[in-house]
């Protein structure tokens, strides 16, 4: 009778469990089967068997089904840009918009603008764009608009958007892109044109980078990600010229550079915002070897197995995941131009924990901000949108690798225990005095990794500490690198997008603290200086031959007001392949 209750036990574990050991300690009764769980069976003769459920790493445990949720298909938004060199006076749509420093409001004695733009404007409305600016009290400063609905143009509505009083920069830009996308919303417009009052003075370079700022930061704050929610509204805007910064194939191109880069961004937004029972490890794979199918001309996929990590002896990522029932996908997708020699071979090494407990220094208390660590993978996001935006670019001359070393930091009976000592793939030990300090466990493995593609170059992106946003607060990204032309690189890439860093210093004295009694290192060295010594132990995994750098983003992945993931780094990582493009 025992050996037919091993059977069905055996029969009914095998599409969850790959081995089901029987012992004799106490009885139970069969019910549902769930990963690392004992089970008790009772016989006739009342003689207790009792079994224990390896969980089998497959791919099939992978899709999350945790509260039935799935997101909904929504289609990407859209909107079709243009530049235009017509009158303003002549165009016609929903809603002109017209960007003003506060040097452009100014009037003469008789309450007349002084900008021939705008005297013409409010000339072709009989006066009443300076009446009207006068009774909202609205002076250009930045930050201030207001959407006037006045007859005699062939626009129904116009706006007047504040610059500041200084030559506006291109954050301001890319604020005014953000703002007549809020009026497009408010005013559920369709079509809708974007000019300048003032514009003289503009070369044709930063014609180009006013343009890429209006048109990125018209469509990034167009972008609302509906798809965990059971009503949604879909965006009216369906087109946006751009007039008066000029026309051309330079200009159309670079528009089309913006979409595609903006692309990549939504893109890792939405892996941000996904819930952890929804990307999973498995998940976050399928999405990465999506985007290698879309681009299969310049990107192949390859994602090793947990066998495959064992293979190449990556213990230490291996001990972070080791807790979790959904198997850990290591992500490796790898960019070759079409045609062309290569002249610089980059990598790009993304944080992927899709959901971080803590392990056994489980995340407890106030400001612990457990409930958001769905967000631990936007490193792996940014590198991953960035692989879709290079994917559709497509530059010639740089080889590119994205490599992600998935997985979830949970707890169970074979998690990693503080005090464990595990093994990295270049053979150096760490003595875990610290669960919760995983997301460098997995990294390590990951740069030893990128290092033996022969890439010339390394960037890593991590949410990492809470020290980096302490330092530097929610909006600014902490930078190391012990390579000064690395770092002139980023922050030139920096300058072109408006996302910001700031270098941090690498103590070398500060390493005295990571030293471990009984293995190479410690994986935490306290709270004093704890983005540092966090990007030292990083270092010990990059080959000194490579110029490598640590981005810590861990303040600006997400927008506490917005609650919403930012798709930081993004753009930053697609300007820098492209400088390092031939």
């Amino acid at each position: 009778m025992a050996a037919t209750i091993v059977s069905i036990a055996s029969s009914v574990a095998s599409s969850y469990y790959s081995t089901l050991v029987a012992s004799s300690y106490s009885t139970l009764l069969i019910s549902k089967l769930r990963p690392f769980q004992i089970l008790r069976l009772s016989t006739p003769s009342k003689k207790p068997l009792y079994f224990y459920a390896k969980p089998r790493m497959a791919h099939s445990l992978t899709r999350a089904t945790l509260g039935l949720t799935q997101p909904a298909n929504v289609e990407p938004f859209k909107v079709s840009f243009a530049v235009k060199d017509i009158d303003v006076v002549e165009w016609k749509g929903d809603l002109l918009a017209v960007g003003v420093t506060e040097k452009d409001m100014s009037k003469d004695d008789n309450m007349k603008f002084e900008n021939s733009i705008l005297k013409k404007l409010d000339n072709q409305l009989g006066g009443l764009l300076a009446e009207a600016s006068v009774e909202e009290d609205f002076t250009g400063k930045a930050g201030q608009s207001t959407i006037l609905r006045l007859p005699g143009l062939g626009s129904k509505r116009i706006g007047l958007i504040g610059l500041g009083s200084k030559q506006p920069s291109l954050l301001a830009y890319r604020g005014l892109g953000e703002a007549v996308a809020t009026a497009a919303k408010t005013a559920q417009a369709s079509d809708i044109a974007v000019f300048l009052a003032s514009s003289e003075g503009l070369s044709a370079e930063l014609k180009l980078s006013t343009v890429s700022a209006i048109a990125s930061g018209t469509i990034l704050a167009m972008h609302e990600d509906n798809r965990f929610k059971s009503e949604s509204k879909k965006p009216h805007l369906k087109s946006l010229d751009i007039i008066g910064l000029g026309t051309g194939a330079d200009l159309e191109k670079k528009l089309k550079s913006v979409e595609d880069t903006c692309s990549g961004i939504i893109f890792g937004r939405e892996l941000v915002n996904a819930p952890a029972n929804v990307l999973t490890p498995g998940v976050l794979a399928e999405e990465a070897s999506k985007i290698a199918s879309a681009y299969s001309d310049v990107l192949s996929a390859k994602i090793l197995s947990l066998e495959q990590c064992e293979e190449l002896k990556m213990g230490s990522y291996l001990a972070v995941a080791a807790a979790s029932a959904n198997p850990p996908h290591f992500i490796h997708l790898c960019y070759k131009p079409l045609s062309g020699p290569v002249t610089a071979k980059l990598a790009l090494v993304g944080k992927g924990l899709t959901f971080d407990s803590g392990g056994y220094n489980i995340k407890t208390g106030p400001g612990c901000s457990i409930e958001l660590m769905k967000f631990d993978m936007g490193g792996s996001a940014a590198v991953l949108g960035a692989a879709k935006a290079i994917g559709q670019i497509k530059p010639a001359g740089v080889e590119v690798h994205f490599i992600v070393a998935a997985c979830e930091n949970m707890i169970s009976g074979t998690g990693m225990r503080p005090g464990d000592v595990v093994t990295a793939s270049n053979g150096k030990t760490i003595e875990v005095n610290n669960t919760d300090a995983e997301g460098r466990l997995t990294l390590a493995d990951a740069l030893v990794y990128a290092c033996n593609q022969g890439v010339d170059k390394i960037i890593d992106l991590a949410t990492l500490t809470g020290a980096c946003v302490v330092a530097l607060g929610p909006s600014i990204a902490g930078v190391f690198t012990p390579d000064d032309a690395l770092a002139k690189e980023l922050f030139a890439a920096s300058e072109a997008t408006g996302e910001k860093f700031w270098r941090m210093p690498l103590e070398d004295n500060y390493w005295e603290s990571m030293k471990s009694g009984v293995a190479d290192m410690v994986n935490t060295g306290g709270r004093q200086g704890g983005a540092i010594t966090a990007a030292l132990f990083l270092k010990q995994f990059v080959d000194e031959k490579v110029q490598w750098m640590h981005i810590d983003m861990a303040g600006p992945v997400w927008n506490e007001k917005k609650r919403s993931a930012t798709g930081f780094g993004v753009s930053t990582l697609v300007e820098w392949v492209l400088k390092n493009s031939s």
